[in-house]
Protein backbone atom coordinates (compact mmCIF):
# COMPACT_ATOMS: atom_id res chain seq x y z
CA UNK A 1 0.00 0.00 0.00
CA UNK A 2 1.41 3.36 -1.03
CA UNK A 3 2.30 6.08 1.35
CA UNK A 4 -0.91 8.57 0.54
CA UNK A 5 -3.15 5.11 0.77
CA UNK A 6 -1.95 4.65 4.55
CA UNK A 7 -2.42 8.27 4.94
CA UNK A 8 -6.07 8.26 4.07
CA UNK A 9 -7.26 4.74 5.58
CA UNK A 10 -5.95 6.12 8.98
CA UNK A 11 -7.60 9.47 8.00
CA UNK A 12 -10.83 7.91 7.19
CA UNK A 13 -10.83 5.36 10.27
CA UNK A 14 -10.11 8.28 12.37
CA UNK A 15 -13.42 10.02 11.21
CA UNK A 16 -15.60 7.02 11.20
CA UNK A 17 -14.53 5.72 14.47
CA UNK A 18 -16.01 8.02 17.38
CA UNK A 19 -19.53 7.89 15.16
CA UNK A 20 -19.67 4.70 15.35
CA UNK A 21 -18.32 4.24 18.99
CA UNK A 22 -20.77 6.76 19.84
CA UNK A 23 -24.20 6.03 22.25
CA UNK A 24 -27.27 7.67 22.31
CA UNK A 25 -27.36 9.31 25.45
CA UNK A 26 -29.13 7.67 28.14
CA UNK A 27 -31.87 10.30 28.76
CA UNK A 28 -35.52 10.79 30.21
CA UNK A 29 -37.99 13.29 31.49
CA UNK A 30 -40.46 13.79 34.26
CA UNK A 31 -42.92 16.18 34.71
CA UNK A 32 -43.24 17.87 38.22
CA UNK A 33 -46.10 19.65 39.35
CA UNK A 34 -45.19 22.94 40.53
CA UNK A 35 -48.37 24.62 41.20
CA UNK A 36 -52.01 26.00 39.91
CA UNK A 37 -53.15 29.29 39.09
CA UNK A 38 -56.75 30.46 38.67
CA UNK A 39 -57.66 33.33 36.53
CA UNK A 40 -60.51 35.28 37.36
CA UNK A 41 -60.34 36.96 33.52
CA UNK A 42 -57.79 36.26 30.87
CA UNK A 43 -58.05 39.35 29.45
CA UNK A 44 -54.67 40.63 30.51
CA UNK A 45 -53.30 37.31 27.50
CA UNK A 46 -54.53 39.31 24.65
CA UNK A 47 -53.33 42.90 23.95
CA UNK A 48 -56.49 43.05 20.86
CA UNK A 49 -59.12 41.84 23.66
CA UNK A 50 -59.03 37.79 22.32
CA UNK A 51 -60.06 36.69 25.54
CA UNK A 52 -61.70 39.31 27.88
CA UNK A 53 -64.03 38.24 30.83
CA UNK A 54 -62.93 34.54 30.48
CA UNK A 55 -62.39 32.71 33.63
CA UNK A 56 -59.53 29.99 33.03
CA UNK A 57 -57.12 27.40 35.44
CA UNK A 58 -53.63 26.62 34.56
CA UNK A 59 -51.17 24.30 35.89
CA UNK A 60 -47.65 24.99 36.42
CA UNK A 61 -45.11 23.04 35.28
CA UNK A 62 -41.93 22.43 36.01
CA UNK A 63 -39.75 19.87 34.21
CA UNK A 64 -36.86 16.95 35.10
CA UNK A 65 -34.25 16.06 32.55
CA UNK A 66 -31.68 13.08 32.88
CA UNK A 67 -28.66 12.55 30.94
CA UNK A 68 -26.37 9.91 32.15
CA UNK A 69 -25.77 11.03 35.97
CA UNK A 70 -26.66 14.70 35.08
CA UNK A 71 -29.79 16.31 36.24
CA UNK A 72 -31.24 19.78 34.28
CA UNK A 73 -34.20 21.31 36.32
CA UNK A 74 -36.18 23.21 33.95
CA UNK A 75 -38.27 25.81 35.90
CA UNK A 76 -38.93 25.84 39.18
CA UNK A 77 -42.56 26.56 39.82
CA UNK A 78 -44.22 28.98 42.33
CA UNK A 79 -42.62 29.45 45.50
CA UNK A 80 -42.82 26.37 48.42
CA UNK A 81 -43.86 28.60 51.26
CA UNK A 82 -47.90 28.58 49.13
CA UNK A 83 -47.59 25.02 49.94
CA UNK A 84 -50.92 24.36 51.78
CA UNK A 85 -52.30 27.76 51.29
CA UNK A 86 -53.08 30.32 48.45
CA UNK A 87 -51.98 33.66 47.40
CA UNK A 88 -54.32 36.00 45.19
CA UNK A 89 -51.96 38.74 42.77
CA UNK A 90 -53.96 40.96 40.21
CA UNK A 91 -55.98 38.16 38.36
CA UNK A 92 -54.32 35.44 39.35
CA UNK A 93 -54.93 33.23 42.55
CA UNK A 94 -51.73 30.47 43.18
CA UNK A 95 -51.31 27.34 45.26
CA UNK A 96 -49.03 24.54 45.42
CA UNK A 97 -49.69 21.35 46.65
CA UNK A 98 -46.28 19.59 46.44
CA UNK A 99 -42.87 21.47 46.61
CA UNK A 100 -40.08 19.89 43.96
CA UNK A 101 -37.95 18.62 46.89
CA UNK A 102 -40.51 16.16 47.86
CA UNK A 103 -41.35 14.85 44.81
CA UNK A 104 -37.58 14.24 43.83
CA UNK A 105 -37.38 11.98 47.15
CA UNK A 106 -40.11 10.12 45.01
CA UNK A 107 -36.79 9.44 42.81
CA UNK A 108 -34.56 9.36 45.32
CA UNK A 109 -33.34 12.78 44.62
CA UNK A 110 -31.92 15.07 46.91
CA UNK A 111 -31.54 18.93 45.66
CA UNK A 112 -27.84 18.25 45.96
CA UNK A 113 -28.61 15.83 42.59
CA UNK A 114 -29.38 18.72 40.39
CA UNK A 115 -26.67 19.67 38.15
CA UNK A 116 -28.34 22.09 36.42
CA UNK A 117 -31.38 25.00 36.55
CA UNK A 118 -32.28 26.24 33.62
CA UNK A 119 -35.46 28.81 33.57
CA UNK A 120 -37.36 29.73 30.77
CA UNK A 121 -37.54 33.57 32.02
CA UNK A 122 -37.57 35.68 35.62
CA UNK A 123 -41.47 35.09 36.29
CA UNK A 124 -41.92 34.52 39.80
CA UNK A 125 -43.92 31.32 38.68
CA UNK A 126 -41.20 29.69 37.11
CA UNK A 127 -38.75 30.67 39.47
CA UNK A 128 -40.11 30.07 42.96
CA UNK A 129 -37.95 27.11 44.03
CA UNK A 130 -34.79 28.05 42.23
CA UNK A 131 -33.38 29.20 45.76
CA UNK A 132 -33.65 25.44 46.80
CA UNK A 133 -31.10 24.47 44.65
CA UNK A 134 -27.53 27.08 44.61
CA UNK A 135 -25.23 24.19 44.40
CA UNK A 136 -26.90 23.82 40.70
CA UNK A 137 -24.83 25.79 37.47
CA UNK A 138 -28.04 28.46 36.54
CA UNK A 139 -28.69 28.77 33.23
CA UNK A 140 -30.73 32.20 32.41
CA UNK A 141 -31.48 34.29 29.53
CA UNK A 142 -29.01 37.31 29.39
CA UNK A 143 -31.19 39.71 29.10
CA UNK A 144 -32.95 38.34 32.32
CA UNK A 145 -29.86 37.70 33.77
CA UNK A 146 -29.51 41.75 33.59
CA UNK A 147 -33.12 42.61 34.55
CA UNK A 148 -33.39 40.31 37.52
CA UNK A 149 -29.72 42.26 38.55
CA UNK A 150 -31.06 45.52 38.15
CA UNK A 151 -32.15 46.49 41.78
CA UNK A 152 -35.47 46.90 40.27
CA UNK A 153 -37.10 43.64 40.73
CA UNK A 154 -36.01 42.76 44.12
CA UNK A 155 -38.73 39.60 44.63
CA UNK A 156 -37.02 38.00 41.65
CA UNK A 157 -33.52 38.84 42.65
CA UNK A 158 -34.01 37.13 46.13
CA UNK A 159 -35.38 33.92 44.28
CA UNK A 160 -32.12 34.16 42.20
CA UNK A 161 -29.58 35.33 44.88
CA UNK A 162 -27.59 32.53 45.04
CA UNK A 163 -26.71 33.28 41.64
CA UNK A 164 -27.01 36.52 40.80
CA UNK A 165 -26.43 38.58 43.89
CA UNK A 166 -23.33 41.04 44.47
CA UNK A 167 -21.05 38.16 45.77
CA UNK A 168 -22.83 35.55 44.62
CA UNK A 169 -21.05 32.60 44.48
CA UNK A 170 -23.46 29.95 42.36
CA UNK A 171 -22.09 29.31 39.06
CA UNK A 172 -24.21 30.71 36.59
CA UNK A 173 -24.09 30.95 32.64
CA UNK A 174 -25.95 33.82 31.00
CA UNK A 175 -27.55 32.41 27.58
CA UNK A 176 -27.61 35.15 24.93
CA UNK A 177 -28.94 32.85 21.71
CA UNK A 178 -29.26 29.04 21.76
CA UNK A 179 -27.34 26.69 24.30
CA UNK A 180 -26.75 22.77 24.29
CA UNK A 181 -27.26 22.16 27.84
CA UNK A 182 -25.49 18.88 27.99
CA UNK A 183 -22.94 19.00 25.15
CA UNK A 184 -24.71 16.30 22.85
CA UNK A 185 -27.23 17.71 21.34
CA UNK A 186 -30.40 15.94 23.37
CA UNK A 187 -31.28 19.13 25.27
CA UNK A 188 -30.97 22.90 23.51
CA UNK A 189 -32.29 25.54 24.79
CA UNK A 190 -33.60 28.05 22.26
CA UNK A 191 -34.00 31.65 22.02
CA UNK A 192 -37.69 33.03 22.10
CA UNK A 193 -37.38 36.40 23.56
CA UNK A 194 -40.67 38.97 24.06
CA UNK A 195 -42.25 37.50 27.09
CA UNK A 196 -39.51 38.97 28.74
CA UNK A 197 -36.25 40.35 27.07
CA UNK A 198 -34.43 36.94 27.86
CA UNK A 199 -36.90 34.58 27.36
CA UNK A 200 -35.95 30.93 26.83
CA UNK A 201 -37.74 27.50 25.23
CA UNK A 202 -36.32 23.84 25.62
CA UNK A 203 -36.10 21.57 22.88
CA UNK A 204 -35.72 17.58 24.24
CA UNK A 205 -34.75 14.72 22.05
CA UNK A 206 -35.76 11.70 23.77
CA UNK A 207 -34.57 8.02 22.55
CA UNK A 208 -37.76 6.52 22.31
CA UNK A 209 -40.43 9.02 22.85
CA UNK A 210 -39.14 11.31 20.09
CA UNK A 211 -38.71 15.00 20.14
CA UNK A 212 -40.28 17.32 22.46
CA UNK A 213 -40.62 21.04 22.68
CA UNK A 214 -41.68 22.96 26.25
CA UNK A 215 -43.17 26.51 25.51
CA UNK A 216 -41.83 28.13 28.97
CA UNK A 217 -44.47 31.24 28.43
CA UNK A 218 -43.84 32.03 24.89
CA UNK A 219 -47.30 29.88 24.82
CA UNK A 220 -49.90 29.73 28.41
CA UNK A 221 -52.53 27.61 26.23
CA UNK A 222 -53.46 26.47 22.90
CA UNK A 223 -55.79 28.98 21.48
CA UNK A 224 -52.71 31.90 21.56
CA UNK A 225 -51.03 29.18 19.20
CA UNK A 226 -54.17 29.46 17.04
CA UNK A 227 -54.62 33.19 17.17
CA UNK A 228 -51.32 34.56 17.98
CA UNK A 229 -52.93 36.36 21.17
CA UNK A 230 -49.95 38.42 23.02
CA UNK A 231 -49.92 39.16 26.43
CA UNK A 232 -50.07 42.92 27.98
CA UNK A 233 -47.25 41.85 29.76
CA UNK A 234 -44.51 41.20 27.31
CA UNK A 235 -41.64 43.19 27.25
CA UNK A 236 -41.77 42.85 23.57
CA UNK A 237 -44.36 42.70 20.77
CA UNK A 238 -42.93 42.49 17.86
CA UNK A 239 -40.03 40.15 19.07
CA UNK A 240 -42.99 37.73 20.53
CA UNK A 241 -44.41 37.43 17.22
CA UNK A 242 -40.98 36.73 15.80
CA UNK A 243 -40.22 34.04 18.50
CA UNK A 244 -43.96 32.66 17.48
CA UNK A 245 -42.96 31.79 14.01
CA UNK A 246 -39.36 30.23 15.04
CA UNK A 247 -40.94 28.39 17.13
CA UNK A 248 -43.77 26.81 14.98
CA UNK A 249 -41.56 26.67 11.93
CA UNK A 250 -39.41 24.55 14.69
CA UNK A 251 -41.60 21.97 16.11
CA UNK A 252 -43.15 21.43 12.58
CA UNK A 253 -39.65 20.79 10.69
CA UNK A 254 -38.59 18.78 13.91
CA UNK A 255 -41.96 16.65 14.29
CA UNK A 256 -42.01 17.49 17.94
CA UNK A 257 -44.55 17.34 20.32
CA UNK A 258 -45.88 20.76 21.66
CA UNK A 259 -45.81 20.81 25.40
CA UNK A 260 -46.98 24.25 26.92
CA UNK A 261 -46.46 23.93 30.32
CA UNK A 262 -49.41 25.77 31.84
CA UNK A 263 -52.39 23.94 29.80
CA UNK A 264 -54.18 21.70 31.45
CA UNK A 265 -54.98 19.69 28.12
CA UNK A 266 -51.17 19.13 27.83
CA UNK A 267 -50.57 17.35 30.70
CA UNK A 268 -51.54 13.83 29.10
CA UNK A 269 -48.58 14.29 26.51
CA UNK A 270 -45.73 13.27 29.35
CA UNK A 271 -46.10 10.04 31.49
CA UNK A 272 -47.86 11.23 35.34
CA UNK A 273 -45.46 11.24 37.90
CA UNK A 274 -43.39 9.38 38.94
CA UNK A 275 -43.30 7.81 35.01
CA UNK A 276 -41.02 9.11 32.75
CA UNK A 277 -40.67 9.68 29.25
CA UNK A 278 -37.54 7.66 27.88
Amino acid sequence: MSPKSVFLTALLAGIAAPAAAQEAPDIEMWRLDCGTIELGDTAPFSDTHLYDGQPRTLTDSCYLVRNGENYLLWDTGLPAALKGSSAKQWVFTLSVQRTIAEQLTELDLAPSDITFVGISHYHDDHIGQAAVFPGAELLIGSGDAEAASSGQMEATRAQLAPWLAEGASGKVTRIAGDHDVFGDGSVRIVAMPGHTPGHKSLVVDLPQSGTYMLTGDLYHFEEQIENAGVPTFNTDRADTLASFHRFNQMAGNLDATIVIQHDPRHLGRLPAFPESAK
